[in-house]
């Protein structure tokens, strides 16, 4: 496809790393928001861009203790939400001013095959089980998220811009994407070691500071607007991830 001809355009890149975001704020904001409003012109200014879809994030709720749906006040105060919160901004400013077809997902946390970055909760809890490990948890366990296996979410993403394709009435509009099960951090490792296998305790550090204690999605509007629901069920997409990690680290079969 030549230049100028794109029809559909997804974008999900973005520093997504809060700690990272908590030590580098400046380029946070400056790929995370900056980085969106260029891409955004960009798609102003073509003549055959039918349909944008951005990655915003569940985290842009900020703390609340309810199951929140799109109406919900973005409450975000830490430098990765808040970019994003700017990025919500700046697709609303665009859908309403140049009428550019753009919608956004709020994913609830990922989780699947392919992620090697071992800081985060299930590559490094499998990481340390499948060879032989205790797994680690910095907080103390106890904090609340919504999840989303990762091919479910490669399906919303996909839906959202058909669905956007067809009808542009859709942008500016915000879409809640999870599996609708909420757990503790300590819960999703319990259910991490069942899958895998491993019983052995976790080592509860208690060391994170500054960790949203709940979020819980509501994907009413996708599943009545676009016709999406989570395909996969926990242990399916548990069962998944594991076989995935263990191909990759060498595991035994």
């Amino acid at each position: 496809m030549g230049e100028g001809e794109h029809r559909v355009v997804l974008h999900l890149a973005a520093q997504t790393l809060v700690p990272v975001a908590r030590r580098n704020p400046a380029s946070t904001w400056a790929t995370n928001v900056a980085g969106t409003a260029a891409l955004l012109e960009a798609c102003r200014r073509s003549p055959r861009v039918g349909a944008v879809v951005v990655a915003s994030s569940d985290k842009v709720y900020g703390d609340q203790s309810t199951t929140l749906g799109e109406d919900a006040p973005l409450l975000a105060t830490c430098p990765y939400s808040s970019s994003k919160v700017a990025v919500e901004a700046l697709c609303r400013s665009y859908a309403a001013t140049w009428e550019l077809p753009v919608a956004l997902t709020r994913c609830a946390n990922f989780f699947g095959g392919g992620d090697l970055n071992w800081s985060r909760l299930v590559p490094g809890t499998l990481r340390a089980v499948l060879h032989g490990g205790a797994p680690e948890i910095r907080s103390d366990g106890r904090a609340v998220r919504d999840w989303l296996f990762v091919d479910d979410g490669a399906a919303a993403t996909l839906r959202l811009a058909g669905a956007l394709l067809a009808d542009r009435r859709l942008a500016g509009r915000a879409y809640n994407f999870s599996m609708e099960r909420p757990l503790s951090v300590l819960a999703m490792v319990q259910a991490l070691q069942g899958a895998a296998g491993s019983d052995r305790p976790a080592r509860v550090l208690d060391q994170a500071a500054g960790e949203l204690q709940h979020q819980a999605l509501r994907c009413d509007r996708a599943r009545l607007e676009l016709g999406w629901s989570a395909a996969h069920s926990l242990p399916e997409a548990l069962a998944q991830t594991v076989a995935w990690y263990r191909a990759a680290l060498g595991g035994p079969a």
